[in-house]
């Protein structure tokens, strides 16, 4: 899947002014002002030219192999004549538990608000166990995933950003998934925009060979002997039934769930960018748009998360429910997390 390669030493690495510059270091802890909000004048609504990096287009056909792939597998679970077979409510129940597990654990509180926007501070092992649950959604490596959404508040519907539906719909949803971008086919080319997470081991091993992807593998393999291992038991050890349980549990626990995840995740950067309401005036066109949140577990309040970037709360109305803040408000009473962003009026000002 990943066209990456292990990145040059940060001391030859190329200086950039916006994003290179130490006293811009993404590693203490604070994405830049500066690159959350450069780039965003000069806004044509009506339509956005493609990313000059994605000229011309050239599409990545692993990833369209492996995308296409899961999502045939997980319209399997909708064929009428195959329905019955692979319907067991072991399955459809592991599919919604692991829409919380890998979904909202992995991206929405793992991917986005700890590690693109350092929105708290946890233990390593904790912050690295979020990052593997959120490899189990087939959304591409943590450090590749972070650089493209902190190039996304760079520019915000602003030519150079990677996904804007500006440029036109399917593209903000997907196209940019499968289509070569220039500054992020290497990790040599977006280390600038991850250094932070890079001078981590851990982060940087997972860049090399496609090693996040073997995870994803991994994960979708133990989950579907863990549907083998509950069709035995609960027939009294029928292997026929065995069988078609790890089937259900791949099609839906694994399949289903993760095409459900990903749609949900291209939903935040296109349908939020096109449909909603505004809270606040921000340079781009992002909205609260309550289906997404409903799907992506507060991820849809997204003019609220581009008026204050770092907050680890977003939804910010009474009614803008936020799952995901219940779970790090949470922790942060237990005393498992610390250095909680909030919305302030200062920070929303200063958008």
């Amino acid at each position: 899947m990943s066209t990456s390669e292990a990145p040059a030493p940060p001391e030859t690495t190329p200086k950039d002014k916006l994003v290179c510059d130490e006293s811009n270091d993404y590693g203490s802890g604070a994405v830049p002002t500066e690159v959350m909000t450069a780039g965003r004048k000069g806004i044509d609504p009506q339509r956005l030219p493609l990313p000059e990096e994605t000229q011309p287009l050239k599409i990545m056909w692993r990833y369209v192999i492996v995308l296409g792939m899961v999502h045939l597998v997980a319209l399997a679970a909708f064929v009428p004549m195959w329905f019955s077979y692979l319907f067991t409510w072991s399955g459809f129940i592991a599919a919604i538990a692991g829409h919380f597990l890998f979904g909202m654990f992995g991206i929405t509180i793992g991917y986005h608000r700890l590690l693109t926007h350092r929105g708290f501070k946890c233990p390593k092992w904790m912050e690295h166990t979020l990052a593997m649950l959120g490899m189990c959604n087939l959304q591409d490596s943590p450090a590749r995933w972070v650089a493209i959404h902190r190039m996304h508040h760079q520019h915000s519907d602003h030519q150079p950003d990677p996904h804007s539906p500006l440029a036109n719909f399917l593209w903000g949803h997907v196209g940019w998934v499968v289509c070569r971008h220039k500054d992020l086919d290497k990790t040599s080319h977006y280390e600038r925009y991850v250094r932070d997470l890079l001078r981590d081991r851990f982060y940087l091993k997972l860049e090399r060979k496609d090693g996040w992807f073997f995870v994803f593998l991994l994960h979708g393999l133990v989950i579907s002997l863990i549907g083998g291992a509950v069709g035995y038991g609960v027939s009294g050890g029928d292997w026929g039934q065995a069988y078609r349980y790890m089937l259900s549990w791949t099609v839906w626990a694994v399949a289903v769930r993760t095409v459900f995840v990903l749609h949900g995740t291209w939903s935040v950067n296109s349908l939020s960018h096109l449909f909603g309401y505004r809270n606040y005036e921000t340079r781009d066109h992002s909205t609260n748009n309550w289906l997404v949140a409903l799907i992506s577990h507060g991820e849809g309040w997204h003019n609220n998360h581009h008026a204050t970037p770092r907050s680890a709360r977003h939804g910010h109305k009474w009614y803008e429910f936020d799952m995901s803040w219940g779970i790090i408000r949470f922790w942060e009473m237990i005393g498992l997390i610390s250095d909680v962003q909030r919305p302030t009026k200062a920070s929303v000002a200063g958008k």
